[in-house]
């Protein structure tokens, strides 16, 4: 597996990620490239002989447990632990924390898991206050860039973006064209593959056929339902919430579907965007929804997405890593306290002009003027 591990393109969560603490947990949905990561650190560290890499659905773990093979590595001097997958072993995160509560001293151990809601039952249960827990998402425009196109760029912060100063290199040519690559296929790094749509296919119905339903311990009228849910937010985008009429619509009641759009947020399906709400944020209430990237808007509508859903997608998806995004009551987005309208190049300034630190953030256009922002400017943020 090593040798096949290709480090030119480095993802942008692996300069955040502290690879020397006891105990890491890497969280991310499907396909976004946690166990490429974990391998290039390997590689990149060239520490091949004091590390492990395992992945935790190995028939091995039948007949043996995690700690256990954790502790005989460590007795033949092992001092690394890369554990893929690990939610798929029953138990696992009480084992983990026997490795941390023991052998912490010796042994240094990452965890990575696809099923974010196992994920972060493990972290709230188990291993709080002892693992540094990282969400991967999937590809920024930037990276996808870099990966697509065989540069090097650095992410630009986002007051560099509202100043107009984000650049593309010169000899990438027109931003447009690019950026519409991105939106169709460029959110996870297989991209390329010849089987891109099947895998991508795969990703969705793995995490809603299996995934959620075994974590959540779901029937299979309920787990049926999931997909339903998923297909009327696909096709309504960005989907304004009414859980009552939703609940007629599923034969379920309003409190089921809203634990439904949850789990699908937090497996990386979904995006709630919520009222600003500076006291108890996860508990404002939901204004929209939307998919969790234009990928999968283009996968699961049954026509061509509307380019004003995919516009607000996108920008919520890439704001969304590094920055705290709330509904606005007079435009789209509040990010950090400015304000964001975000429309086509006839977008006009009406709705914010009153506002103060506001940004009106234009599809279909190349450069910034004033307060007016290319959207594409701001995928090159992480």
């Amino acid at each position: 597996m090593l040798s096949r591990v290709d480090t030119k393109f480095i993802r942008y969560m692996y300069d955040r990620v502290e690879w020397d603490t006891e105990l890491n947990m890497i969280l991310g949905a499907r396909g976004v490239g946690k166990t490429t990561m974990m391998l290039q650190h390997i590689v990149l560290q060239r520490e091949q002989g004091a590390s492990l890499y395992v992945l935790a659905d190995n028939p091995y773990f039948t007949t043996h447990t995690l700690y256990d093979t954790a502790y005989e590595f460590v007795k033949q001097g092992g001092k690394h632990l890369y554990i893929d997958e690990v939610h798929k072993y029953p138990g696992w995160s009480r084992e983990v924390k026997m490795m941390y509560d023991i052998l912490r001293h010796d042994l240094q151990v990452t965890v990575s898991g696809s099923s974010m809601i196992d994920m972060i039952r493990g972290l709230e249960v188990d291993l709080s206050r002892r693992a540094l827990a990282y969400r991967m998402e999937g590809l920024s425009f930037r990276e996808y860039l870099c990966m697509s196109k065989k540069i090097k760029m650095e992410p630009y912060p986002l007051e560099a973006v509202l100043g107009g100063q984000a650049f593309l290199p010169h000899d990438l040519g027109r931003p447009l064209p690019l950026f519409d690559e991105y939106l169709r296929r460029g959110y996870y790094p297989f991209f390329d593959s010849k089987h891109f749509l099947d895998r991508f296919n795969n990703v969705v119905l793995q995490t809603l056929e299996v995934d959620i339903p075994r974590q959540t311990n779901m029937s299979l009228a309920t787990a049926l339902k999931l997909k339903k849910l998923m297909a009327v937010v696909a096709q309504s985008t960005p989907f304004k919430p009414n859980f009552s009429n939703l609940g007629r619509t599923l034969e379920m009641n309003r409190t089921n579907v809203a634990d439904l759009m949850a789990y699908m947020e937090r497996a990386g399906l979904l995006r709630q965007l919520r009222e600003d709400n500076d006291i108890m944020d996860q508990f404002a209430k939901v204004e929209k929804v939307y998919l969790a990237n234009t990928n999968l808007c283009y996968a699961l509508c049954d026509r061509e997405p509307d380019r004003g859903t995919l516009r607000e997608t996108f920008f919520f998806s890439q704001m969304a890593v590094d920055h705290r995004v709330a509904a606005s009551p007079v435009a789209d987005f509040i990010v950090d306290g400015h304000t964001f309208e975000v429309g086509g190049r006839n977008k006009k300034k009406r709705q914010i002009a009153d506002v103060q630190d506001a940004f009106v953030v234009k599809d279909d256009i190349e450069y910034a003027y004033q307060n007016i922002i290319p959207l594409w400017m701001f995928g090159l943020t992480y």
